[in-house]
């Protein structure tokens, strides 16, 4: 079973900045999506950025321009660099990854909150 490690939530104003990490204890090279969903009180679980099937991205349209998800294969990393947030960014981030290409599963962190204040 594949684990996937967050780091670098907290609590931010308005305008500033944070990097999230996730580190998995597998191969991050394999998976058909990996990447990053967060889910904010009251609501559903949204896909925030991800790397789909040959290396492409996938953000969704209100982070555009002021997120970046990027990559480290030698680490087994995917961080999310996140500028000029916003109150609604306030959720729990989770990690995500999709294995069952290679013969595994769905994989999902435990969640870090990020706290975007005004």
């Amino acid at each position: 079973q594949v684990q996937l490690v967050e780091s670098g939530g907290g609590l931010v104003q308005a305008g500033g900045s944070l990097r999230l990490s996730c580190t998995a204890s597998r191969s991050i090279y394999s998976p058909s999506v990996m990447g990053w969903y967060r889910q904010a009180p009251g609501k559903q679980r949204e896909l925030v950025a991800v790397y789909i099937t040959g290396g492409s991205t996938n953000y969704t349209d209100s982070v555009k321009g002021r997120f970046t998800i990027s990559r480290s294969n030698a680490k087994d990393t995917v961080y999310l660099q996140m500028n000029s947030l916003k109150p609604e960014d306030t959720a729990v981030y989770y990690c995500h990854g999709d294995w069952r290409n290679v013969g595994g599963s769905i994989t999902w962190g435990q969640g870090t909150q990020v706290t975007v204040s005004s």
